[in-house]
């Protein structure tokens, strides 16, 4: 039998990204679509600040959970 153990982690990280000049507005100081990371920042996790807040673990089932069943209801 297998197990999934997920650790839950309060970390310290850096998010990076290379832009080009026209992606940003340095005169209004406007960073537009790069206000907030995205999928195209390069994620750094700063070593030894990483806080453990809690642990679990499950079954961990191989085979696909495949639901036959529409889960909505219409009442």
């Amino acid at each position: 039998m297998k197990y999934l153990i997920r650790h839950y982690l309060n970390v310290d990280a850096t998010a990076e990204v290379i832009v080009d000049e026209s992606e940003i507005d340095i005169h209004l100081n406007d960073l537009k679509e790069h206000k907030k990371p995205n999928s195209k920042c390069k994620f750094n996790v700063i070593k030894g600040n990483e806080k453990l807040i809690r642990t679990t673990y499950e079954k961990y089932d191989e085979k696909l959970n495949i639901i036959t069943k529409d889960g909505t209801s219409n009442k």
